[in-house]
């Protein structure tokens, strides 16, 4: 079994990856969705958080070799950041979605020094949008931003444009191909209901169930 697809059947089974087709949930974008992605969870389960820690170290060690700072996206990624850094013996630094109101104002916490060599550590891509504010933030501060490395990506087109667009690599450990074979082999949907979701993925702004 391929990475992607384990850690995909490690996200089924701790509820952290849950579709449904007859209930879709709504995000917060007003987007209707079949699957639901909570990467939180990973962090109630020693065993899986261990599984996602090594493999995020590894994949900054396999694409980024010459990284030298890890930056967590805010709120989500950070937890996973501070432990792919803890382990890569990297110092750490998180970024806001925006700069804070009080105290010093900052957006970027930490120590950044401009020239830096910079890994960004995200939960979950989705469209891409907020991700790639956070690499915006560190091309301000003066940082050489070498790509990102997530859990999750849905894979929607608009986020690969964006990413392309960006100039910035992004490399995950599942996805939702993977999690769709899994599920199907899991018999957790039905092959005539891969069509249904493959539509969603294509174009979830637009998607209808009916």
């Amino acid at each position: 079994m391929s990475t992607q697809k384990h850690f995909a059947e490690k996200l089924l089974q701790i509820k952290a990856l849950q579709v449904n087709l007859q209930n879709p949930y709504t995000w917060a974008s007003g987007w209707r969705s079949p699957v639901y992605c909570d990467n939180r969870k990973v962090l109630s389960y020693p065993y899986v958080r261990d599984f996602v820690k090594s493999e995020l170290a590894n994949m900054v060690l396999e694409h980024y070799p010459d990284a030298e700072v890890i930056a967590g996206v805010a709120t989500a990624g950070i937890a996973h950041g501070v432990m792919a850094a803890d382990l890569l013996k990297l110092p750490f630094i998180y970024v806001r979605s925006k700069p804070k109101e009080h105290g010093m104002g900052n957006q970027i916490e930490g120590v950044l020094e401009k020239g830096q060599k910079v890994v960004v550590i995200e939960d979950l891509v989705s469209t891409g949008k907020s991700s790639l504010q956070v690499v915006d933030a560190l091309r301000e501060a003066g940082a050489e931003v070498m790509g990102m490395c997530a859990l999750f990506t849905y894979g929607f087109p608009v986020a690969d444009r964006a990413f392309e667009e960006a100039e910035v690599s992004l490399h995950t450990i599942s996805n939702y191909t993977a999690m769709m074979e899994v599920a199907e082999e899991k018999k957790i949907v039905q092959p005539e209901q891969q069509e249904l979701l493959g539509q969603w993925r294509l174009d979830p702004a637009n998607w209808n169930p009916a």
